[in-house]
């Protein structure tokens, strides 16, 4: 007899039915899974075997065919397990064949039948609201994430035996229902404040520039002065998340399995700190069966890269498309496929190997051969990629024992959704463009018109640092985020001397 039950997986981030045909028919005892399974598919014929057992159900002695639809995709992970399942023990008469039409199953099963959490829920739930699917058996663990499609009947199921008396109708497990906006208001508070960092106002300032206009940002300074405190923080300031960034962000979260135990949504923006060890494929994402990197984890947040200059430079080197794009996009032989990447890059640096070029307090030991060779590891097209370049010195005694607390990170945000609301007005007509970050040169000619006096303070400053036109359109872009945090329409003199104080590097002020 011949049984048909729906699953799902993920391919990329998006959401693909998957028909799972059940033949039994006469002949010495086997069980075959067909359609391109890996091995933890092909596995679960023994968990399938030993749950239908121990939930004291028959598992039929005959040969058993299984078929993993469309053929020609590569299916891997457990959650096919439940689904298959339900094909044995319909098409052996345990399950009428009708009950299960037009919903989807998943769910990892265990030996005693009790039924496993699975990664991907809500990537899948959303892509088959919109289908004609009635509803979604999930494992109970998943049933928040999964409530968070809307319009999407969701079953949470603890084992396997109370699955089959319910198709039976011999008893009823009824739909989960959960409050979409009282999940979001509970998971959107952060466990750190700008409050907690002493001194560095010249670093918060520029921060919160940062913040404002969607820049890249350097911090360079000595050891212990504060950088990885500060960059922590600059989530907590960032636009509020709304919901639909929130559900993009949790469904990249979903399909690695990342997720926090006992949080179904995403609401405060991510933080990723990836060590600088890393690969450039667990950094970009890929692999055999592709999968989101740190970029894509990060997306809608932070991506901070500590000690720039040790990651290896073909790491590093990957990152010039999301930063320019806001995608990844991976080919294979087969399909290519696209993840978001979305994500503010804040770097931060030694300004030399021993990390005390420029302190007044500690000598520097390196050479100028050993400095220049050590900045020489980032590349001029990634620095070309980071409008702010800060210097991070090094904390005073009375900055460290102060007891007054700094400005907190609700009022600095306040004043950021404020800059980033006028911009999302000014680029309302622009494609791609959502903040002063984004604009290419058409948009800062439209957008970042200059006064005579304005004019003439960029042009001096040009000439006397040597400033490139990289550099011209970086301090422009910043300025204009100046002016915008100040209401201005019309960037002023005083945002450009204050946007030339961030470029650093150009200006040679750390070595």
């Amino acid at each position: 007899m011949l049984a048909k039950v729906l699953s799902s997986a993920v391919l990329g981030i998006e959401a693909y039915l998957i028909k799972v045909e059940v033949d039994i028919s006469a002949g010495l005892p086997t069980f075959n899974i067909v359609g391109l399974p890996d091995t933890s598919v092909r596995e679960s014929r023994d968990r399938v075997m030993a749950a239908i057992k121990n939930s004291e159900l028959e598992f039929p002695t005959k040969r058993i065919t299984v078929n993993l639809a469309p053929a020609d995709i590569k299916k891997e992970g457990a959650s096919f397990d439940l689904a298959i399942a339900l094909g044995i023990l319909a098409a052996h008469g345990q399950i009428q064949p009708d009950s299960l039409k037009d919903h989807v199953y998943l769910g990892e099963l265990a030996l005693d039948g009790s039924i496993r959490s699975v990664k991907g829920v809500l990537p899948i739930t959303v892509g088959l609201r919109d289908s004609k699917i009635k509803g979604i058996y999930v494992p109970h663990r998943n049933r928040q994430e999964a409530c968070l499609a809307e319009n999407m009947k969701v079953y949470p199921l603890k084992n396997l035996s109370e699955l089959v008396k319910h198709l039976n109708k011999e008893s009823a497990i009824k739909p989960h229902k959960t409050d979409i906006g009282e999940i979001f208001n509970v998971n959107s508070q952060y466990g750190i404040d700008f409050s907690d960092v002493k001194g560095q106002l010249y670093a918060k300032r520029s921060l919160e520039i940062a913040a404002a206009g969607g820049h890249n940002i350097l911090l360079v300074g000595p050891p212990g002065s504060g950088k990885t405190m500060l960059a922590k923080r600059l989530t907590t300031i960032l636009p509020d998340m709304i919901m639909e960034e929130s559900i993009e962000t949790t469904k990249i979260h979903s399909i690695v399995g990342n997720l926090p135990h006992n949080q179904a949504l995403i609401a405060t923006r991510p933080f990723r700190s990836p060590h600088h060890t890393i690969s450039d494929v667990a950094l970009i994402g890929g692999g055999a069966y592709p999968k989101p990197g740190e970029v894509s984890l990060a997306h809608n947040g932070v991506l901070f890269l500590d000690e720039l200059p040790e990651f290896h430079r073909n790491v590093l080197e990957v990152l010039r498309q999301p930063l320019e794009d806001g995608v990844v996009t991976i080919a294979r032989a087969q399909s290519s496929l696209t993840f978001p990447a979305k994500f503010m890059m804040v770097a931060a640096m030694n300004p030399c190997p021993c990390g005390y070029s420029g302190d007044p307090k500690q000598e520097c030991v390196c050479s100028v051969f050993k400095i220049q060779k050590y900045m020489s590891k980032i590349s001029g097209p990634l620095l070309d990629r980071i409008d702010m370049h800060i210097d991070v010195p090094r904390l005073k005694y009375d900055e460290i024992t102060q007891e007054t607390l700094a400005e907190n990170s609700a009022v600095i945000r306040t004043r950021v959704n404020r800059a980033r609301i006028a911009q999302r007005e000014r680029f309302a007509e622009e494609k791609h463009v959502y903040c002063n970050a984004h604009m290419q040169a058409r948009q800062i000619r439209k957008y970042c018109k200059l006064g005579p006096e304005s004019q003439e303070m960029l042009k001096h400053a040009i000439n006397k640092l040597n400033l490139s036109a990289r550099a011209y359109d970086r301090i422009l872009k910043v300025a204009r985020t100046i002016a915008d945090l100040e209401g201005t329409a019309q960037i002023q003199t005083q945002n450009i001397a204050e946007a030339l104080q961030y470029r650093g590097l150009d200006k040679n002020l750390f070595n």
